[in-house]
């Protein structure tokens, strides 16, 4: 039995160079710019943040629940961290994550660590933020509409997620084949890799996903929500609206 669950962190030798090549040229500039946000977005005080983020990525994702048929899966923490510190930070504290679980425990390939962090740590975390900021619209930060709005986004978030790495699983035995048509690295094809993966996170893990990130969310909103980057960036545009000449 195939772990598909487990491959959301995608191990080597599952996807060809033809394609972890185009994630990393597309990683690369993403990395870059993302980096690039950080130094002007992130506050001295936000800093100790992005670390605790990266931790929590780390540590949620090395809890894996055993399904039936032998395959295991977890959650990620991709929307929480994106919808808390914004979509660039969570970028890099998502990538910093993927990147030491594949060098220190080989979770994920080395070759397919630009996909692994494309599908985690760029598509879970914008998905969830612009999905929470929808649902939520105008709402009171205080209110409820937007613990509902966390949790759906973080159910959405890891749900497309897994899909997009069933796809890249599924697209292998028609891209990379033998002269006699035999697969050369990844054998299940789509109709294979995007039932189980999407029903085995639809039904499983996106729950799980979407019930850390409300619960996450409420206790933020409780405590202290003034950490929020939506509550940030509002009063950025704020500051800035008033130093504006009349």
């Amino acid at each position: 039995m195939v772990d598909y669950g487990e491959f959301m962190h995608i191990p080597d030798g599952y996807l060809g160079p033809n394609t972890y090549i185009v994630f990393w040229i597309i990683m690369i500039p993403i990395w870059y710019y993302a980096g690039k946000k950080l130094s002007t977005e992130l506050r001295s005080r936000q800093v100790p943040l992005l670390a605790l983020a990266a931790a929590f990525s780390f540590v949620i994702m090395m809890f894996n629940v055993p399904i039936p048929g032998g395959s295991t899966g977890h959650a990620v923490g991709g929307a929480i961290i994106g919808i808390v510190l914004g979509p660039w930070a969570a970028v890099i504290a998502i990538s910093v994550a993927l990147v030491l679980q594949a060098l220190m425990f080989g979770d994920g390939g080395i070759t397919a660590i630009a996909a692994n962090c494309f599908n985690m740590a760029v598509v879970m975390p914008f998905v969830a933020y612009y999905s929470y900021k929808f649902i939520s619209a105008d709402s009171e930060i205080t209110s409820k509409r937007r613990v509902i709005a966390a949790g759906i986004a973080g159910y959405l978030s890891l749900t497309l997620a897994a899909a997009l790495t069933a796809f890249e699983f599924g697209i292998q035995p028609i891209i990379n084949q033998s002269p006699d048509g035999v697969p050369l690295y990844m054998p299940y094809s789509l109709s294979w890799t995007l039932p189980i993966m999407l029903l085995e996170h639809a039904f499983g893990f996106s729950i799980i996903e979407a019930v850390i990130t409300a619960l996450i969310f409420a206790y933020i909103q409780r405590a202290d929500a003034s950490i929020l980057y939506e509550e940030k960036s509002v009063k950025k545009m704020e500051r800035t609206k008033e130093a504006a000449p009349a």
